[in-house]
């Protein structure tokens, strides 16, 4: 879950611009180049489709893995902006498709057949990955996708800047609004939320002590402490205390490393970029609690290999998919903590990686480990988009936030009901 460059597009937020995969029948297939070429492997021919990520080597990395496969020839479309879901998706209706893609755990996926059940290649190395990152990728027990990074969010802050303002690390909501307001000067806003707030959603609602879904696949989110708590939100929003304009979003470091904030919301990943510029000046903690009932939460975001079941080289990607993502731990390791910070998602990996070990790192994966959140597979884009929406009609435009999560129950009811019946 590593920052994008060029681009304001919340990464982690899954195809915000799209309605899912249900809706896409009728878009435009992909043209020009589908990144299919001659190599000098096998004369099979496999295409992988990776969004841009922000870090630096990440490009150079994906493509040297996939160069040291011999058993086919893998080319890697790096897509950059905010095209990646604008192009995998219609990508996947043609004959243009990737053989392998990263994504999100979507149930949608499943039920339409387009991701291959990966089972058999797990199975083997399955106790060794976080039991989390098994079940968010669990349909009917078979398993559909492999995690490549898990991709903890929390708030990052300026030690100096509260220590100056006489600010304690919040640990509620009524807090973090009051050090907001304190933290504010002239130059410098209190508090970086992302450019439209969606990022902040899921550790909010878990913060609340709510959830997106149930045990039984019903809506959890629409509770009285999210109501009261997205009542907050609206006045912090209009406060003058939330920097609202930053020139990237929550993903790059730029808001905190520039001095524009004093806290703001970001990922693990941005860790290692911030400790250059700011040191031992860098803080972290969880979201703060939302209401009396409340709890302290952390986003695990994250990114994970699919193998699209629709194409014509199903088992040479699987074969390629098990090469990297589960035989090639040098290779796992890399990706995970040589460009931004990661946690890998098997026990075996994260215990040998040493830069997680000790100071800020250490204490990332503690907060990952103490109040993470998965996503959840049944919890779709169709989904997400009307828990958005209702956020920003109520936060950001000032609605009733009863009323707009009504609005928002009426259409998870609809997706719920056609996916579980």
């Amino acid at each position: 879950m590593s920052a994008m460059s060029s681009s304001n597009w919340d990464r982690r937020s899954v195809l915000r611009a799209a309605a899912g995969l249900a809706a896409l029948g009728p878009l435009a297939a992909c043209g020009g180049n589908n990144g299919r070429g001659g190599g000098s492997g096998s004369g099979t021919n496999l295409v992988q489709y990776f969004h841009a990520y922000g870090e630096a080597g990440t490009e150079q990395a994906i493509k040297r893995y996939a160069k040291a496969y011999t058993k086919a020839d893998v080319s890697t479309q790096w897509i950059t902006g905010s095209n990646f879901e604008n192009k995998l998706f219609p990508a996947l209706l043609t004959k243009q498709a990737p053989d392998v893609f990263e994504f999100h755990p979507q149930i949608q996926l499943i039920k339409s057949g387009q991701v291959a059940d990966l089972t058999d290649i797990i199975d083997p190395v399955k106790d060794d990955f976080n039991p989390a990152d098994i079940k968010s990728h669990t349909v009917d027990g078979k398993i559909y996708g492999i995690r490549m990074i898990d991709d903890p969010q929390f708030f990052y802050y300026r030690k100096s800047m509260l220590a100056k303002a006489g600010v304690s690390v919040p640990t509620t909501l009524d807090e973090l609004i009051e050090a907001a307001a304190k933290l504010t000067t002239s130059k410098v806003k209190g508090l970086f939320l992302g450019n439209d707030l969606t990022a902040i959603i899921n550790p909010f609602v878990w913060a609340a002590g709510a959830d997106f879904l149930d045990d039984s696949n019903k809506p959890a989110y629409h509770t009285d402490a999210v109501v009261a708590g997205m009542k907050q939100l609206r006045k912090l929003f209009t406060s003058g205390h939330l920097l609202l304009d930053a020139p990237a979003d929550f993903w790059d470091p730029s808001a905190l490393d520039q001095g524009l904030t004093a806290i703001q919301w970001g990922g693990m990943w941005s860790m290692p970029v911030m400790q250059k510029a700011l040191g031992d000046d860098l803080g972290i903690f969880p979201f703060p609690k939302v209401g009396s009932a409340g709890k302290l939460s952390v986003y695990n975001g994250g990114w994970s290999v699919f193998v699209n079941a629709k194409g014509s080289n199903v088992d040479a990607a699987k074969e390629y998919v098990k090469w990297l993502w589960i035989e090639q731990k040098k290779y796992q390791e890399d990706w995970a903590t040589s460009y931004g910070f990661h946690i890998p998602p098997r026990a075996s990996i994260a215990t040998s990686a040493t830069k997680l070990k000790s100071g800020l790192p250490a204490e990332g994966v503690k907060l990952f480990n103490e109040y993470g959140h998965f996503d959840n597979i049944g919890w779709t884009q169709a989904m997400i988009t009307a828990v958005q929406d209702a956020f920003a009609n109520s936060v950001r435009k000032d609605g009733d936030p009863g009323a707009a999560l009504d609005t928002a129950d009426t259409k998870v009811n609809r997706e719920l009901k056609k996916l579980f019946g």
